[in-house]
């Protein structure tokens, strides 16, 4: 018998200084039985640091061909793919031709510099690529958050991300490695 996901559900206040971006989200989250907290935690924060009117969950972990999250225009056409870990440079490449504009939120503590060392020159060709780093223990402190049922503050400032809940906060820096175009 085959494991179901689990279906997190959250409350967001977002307060986004950066875009001057202000709102707030009821979202649900089904974690994949194979995906961790930490991950389903670092999909949530990608969500709130870009988040929009048509930003959604994609199907990720269950389906290769989705992205974990992304944005469409009225139309259909993707304006955002958004992908959360280390991705391939070949998915990559895919998404940045199926998009408009394609984000990474690289997080994995020491494997982020190699894998950064390794994808970052074959990145040059794709300038519709913007690619950030969480730091380690910005995704543990995440992930220590996690909860069936969420209410989550973030504020966002300067590149500055701080997300507070009942069950305590977490302070960091987004990092960003690479500017797309």
């Amino acid at each position: 018998m085959a494991l179901k996901s689990t279906i997190h559900k959250a409350e967001l206040q977002i307060a986004d200084m950066d875009r001057g971006y202000y709102a707030d989200h009821a979202v649900t989250i089904a974690r994949h039985p194979s995906e961790t907290d930490e991950r389903m935690m670092v999909r949530l924060l990608a969500y709130a640091h870009g988040a929009s009117d048509r930003l959604a969950f994609g199907k990720g972990l269950s389906d290769t061909d989705e992205p974990d999250l992304w944005e469409r225009d009225l139309t259909g056409v993707i304006e955002r793919w958004i992908e959360v870990g280390l991705p391939d440079e070949r998915d990559l490449a895919k998404a940045a031709g199926r998009s408009r504009e394609v984000v990474v939120y690289a997080y994995g503590g020491r494997a982020v510099p190699v894998w950064w060392g390794e994808i970052e020159s074959k990145l040059a060709r794709l300038s519709n690529v913007t690619v950030f780093g969480i730091p380690a223990d910005a995704s543990r402190g995440l992930e220590a958050l996690a909860r069936r049922t969420m209410k989550l503050q973030f504020t966002i400032q300067e590149g500055h991300v701080l997300v507070t809940s009942d069950d305590g906060a977490v302070s960091f820096d987004v990092e960003r490695l690479r500017e797309g175009g």
